[in-house]
């Protein structure tokens, strides 16, 4: 046997460990220079055929080759897994910082962005929210608001009657008489009520024929204000305001005699189109204008029913169509399609309202 040549044997070994860039090559190089078929072994196996006098030598420099192997294996392991941890990172990296793919969520319906809008107006002059129920007597949508038994608006043609004599409220002007009533109880009894400033908001119902801008469901917006010495132009200048609140500061604005049982005089206010300025449009059916809001000052029979002196006090009160309110700010010809279950157009309709 040839005598062994640690030289060679190392040569071969970096060779080969130099190639090794994966953990799998890696541990191919260990066991191809280590293993007990590896030409180190067979090396150390051999040193009995060495010479006597040579042996210690030829042992003490293949002891050197086989620990120079290891520790070359040991810097070479963590080396190249360090690399492929690194690789893999790089591989799995992820921008956190980037827009998520998450599943897109519903928006906030396009009635309730403009609900909250009107409260938004309506708080910077001190009006407060009030709620009450849908389901309600005939005092509260009738009697108490100057609406005697004989008046149209009772008949079945406009009112969704229910058992018990209850019906569908027909306007959301029932919480202004339920404010009221309670107001009057606590002026019975000597407290100072004044002033009253109040908001309701909410699905009302009217038994009507079903057409492009008419639903049997639709939603309003009301506001009362009552107070001593309140005049036809604290009226008109509260409707101005709350007017080009809502639908820009230079929008034109007019106002037109109309007819509410509970308020006289009365007065509906009109807002040039925002789609055509007043040329004439399909979103306001070629009129040029859109009615927003009917309202007037409280009739004193109002006032009377509760227990309020009209000669004391007086009160302004104004109602809108919300819904109307979104068809204009979205271009909406047929408002049924706002209470129509479809995702898409109701977060097209949210978009076009930012």
């Amino acid at each position: 046997m040839a005598r062994p040549d640690p030289d060679a044997l190392l040569a071969a070994f970096r060779a080969d460990l130099e190639a090794a860039t994966t953990p799998a090559a890696l541990e191919q190089v260990r066991v191809a220079h280590t293993g007990r078929k590896s030409p180190l072994k067979a090396a150390l196996k051999g040193l009995r055929e060495v010479p006597a006098e040579e042996r210690p030598a030829v042992a003490q420099a293949l002891n050197a080759a086989s620990q120079t192997v290891e520790a070359a294996l040991a810097e070479a392991k963590a080396r190249v897994e360090a690399a492929a941890i690194a690789a893999q990172l790089d591989a799995e990296w992820q921008d956190l910082s980037a827009p998520g793919l998450a599943t897109p969520r519903g928006a906030r319906h396009p009635v309730h962005v403009i609900e909250q809008r009107c409260l938004d107006v309506l708080r910077r002059l001190g009006f407060t929210p009030e709620s009450g129920p849908e389901v309600e007597g005939p005092f509260y949508n009738f009697d108490a608001l100057n609406i005697p038994e004989h008046h149209p608006a009772r008949d079945m043609q406009d009112t969704f009657w229910v058992d018990g004599g209850l019906l569908l409220r027909s306007h959301t002007t029932t919480v202004q008489a339920r404010v009221l009533e309670a107001a009057g109880k606590r002026l019975a009894a000597g407290e100072d009520v004044l002033p009253i400033r109040v908001a309701s908001l909410g699905r009302v119902y009217r038994n009507e024929a079903v057409d492009a801008t008419h639903l049997a469901m639709f939603h309003q917006f009301e506001g009362i204000w009552i107070d001593r010495g309140l005049t036809f132009a604290h009226l008109k200048g509260t409707l101005a305001f709350v007017a080009r609140a809502l639908f820009g500061e230079g929008r034109r604005v007019r106002f037109k005699p109309k007819y509410y049982p509970y308020t006289e005089p009365s007065v509906g206010v009109d807002v040039a189109c925002m789609h055509c300025d007043g040329a004439g449009c399909h979103a306001c059916h070629g009129a040029g204008w859109v009615t927003i809001l009917g309202a007037g000052m409280v009739h004193p029979k109002v006032f009377r029913t509760f227990g309020f002196d009209p000669g004391e006090v007086t009160g302004i009160a104004f109602g809108l169509g919300t819904t109307r309110m979104v068809a204009q700010n979205t271009g909406v010809t047929k408002i049924r399609s706002l209470y129509e279950p479809d995702q898409r157009v109701l977060t097209a309709l949210q978009r076009g309202m930012a």
